[in-house]
């Protein structure tokens, strides 16, 4: 009789595994659109993070590669998963904005118990989609709209409403890396010429456990649900177990995964990589120890809800960067967590320089250099 006791998986394997489908193993082929739904969107809380992060991941990468799909409305900016905006491609906004809905809705609930529930919900929908009809517009012509509109509700629990309850996207620029520090909202379905449904179906939820496993398997099911914003994912799951293969951790957890996806060794090299603010790789998992030791999370999950731009020395993260100009002048400072070794210290500031002239390519110079916590 075959020995069905699900394999374990160390906490390195798991490191491997996880990488191997970020394409940080190796950089990949695929088109920035293909990219984009192997990775199943990726955390846009700042403009620029998802061109470094698609750099970080693909050949050749360029720009305009993403840009380009940006003005072709072929990848929009929205409010997705744990409420929080993304960089989605179309197909895939249409695919899934509905199963994210109750993470929206609860989010909001949550909101307006604490800001103003006395709120007519309803007629701020209404007139917000009316006023979207008519233009895009910022939040703060919202604001100002509703302070005339309804000046005795709470502006927070108005915006936050209009935010999670109606299907918006971000209009694009033409111009840096395409969105704006103050961007000018629309109606997706007006933006895409789309019908969006809101009422998700269970099937809806089984797409998005599959595209989950595909990018950051094999995994728990609390792992989904902090990645997703979604609860009470465990009955779902069950109810998928004959398609889905079954692996323990360490600790003994059940992890999930796809048929045939890969488990590459635990001792297979993992090259160093730049990862941009919000990386989705940090904040797929309820336990992150799988590429965050537990002595660097102060340094990575930063005050505001931030989340460093870090970097991955054997596939884990071991230190930060950041870029400044000063006089026309681009400088790439790396703060190591940890000393490193001159091999290490040497690739990684080849690897910077290029990311450097990547983000800055009008700099009169490019330079990279180490710096002490």
């Amino acid at each position: 009789m075959a020995d069905r006791t699900p394999r374990t998986l160390t906490l390195r394997e798991l490191n491997r595994a996880t990488l191997a489908r970020q394409m940080l193993l190796a950089r990949d082929t695929l088109s920035a659109s293909e990219a984009l739904e192997r990775l199943a969107g990726m955390q846009a809380q700042l403009p620029m993070p998802p061109y470094v992060g698609l750099w970080t991941r693909l050949q050749d990468f360029q720009r305009d590669d993403l840009a380009g799909l940006i003005e072709q409305r072929r990848v929009v900016r929205a409010t997705m998963m744990r409420a929080t905006l993304h960089l989605v491609t179309t197909d895939d906004y249409l695919r899934l904005r509905g199963a994210i809905q109750p993470v929206l809705d609860a989010a909001q609930e949550s909101i307006a118990k604490r800001r103003d529930d006395a709120v007519d919900f309803d007629a701020v929908l209404k007139e917000g989609r009316r006023l979207l009809k008519e233009q895009p517009r910022t939040f703060a012509e919202i604001t100002k709209h509703f302070a005339d509109f309804m000046p005795d509700a709470d502006p927070g629990a108005v915006r936050y409403t209009i935010r999670t309850k109606l299907p918006l996207v971000q209009m694009p620029t033409a111009t840096g890396w395409r969105y704006p520090s103050t961007p000018q909202f629309t109606l997706a379905e007006d933006y895409l010429n789309q019908k969006i449904s809101l009422t998700p179906t269970e099937d809806d939820f089984k797409v998005l456990v599959r595209r989950y496993l595909a990018a950051f398997g094999p995994a728990t099911v609390t792992d989904m649900q902090t990645w997703s914003g979604l609860g009470g994912l465990k009955e779902l799951f069950e109810s998928m177990r004959d398609e889905l293969v079954v692996y323990r951790d360490e600790k003994k957890r059940e992890l999930f995964d796809l048929p045939d996806m890969p488990t590459p060794e635990a001792d297979i090299s993992a090259p160093p990589r730049f990862l941009p603010e919000f990386d989705n790789l940090l904040l797929a998992h309820k336990d992150r120890r799988r590429v965050v030791a537990d002595e660097y999370r102060k340094q990575v999950y930063l005050p505001g809800l931030r989340v460093a731009a870090t970097i991955l020395v054997d596939g884990v993260v071991r230190g930060a960067w950041k870029i400044g100009k000063a006089k026309g002048n681009a400088t790439l400072n790396i703060t190591p967590f940890a000393p490193w070794s001159k091999s290490v210290r040497d690739e990684l500031a080849d690897e910077g320089e290029r990311l450097t002239r990547f983000i800055e390519p009008d700099a009169k110079s490019h330079q990279v250099q180490f710096v002490s916590l």
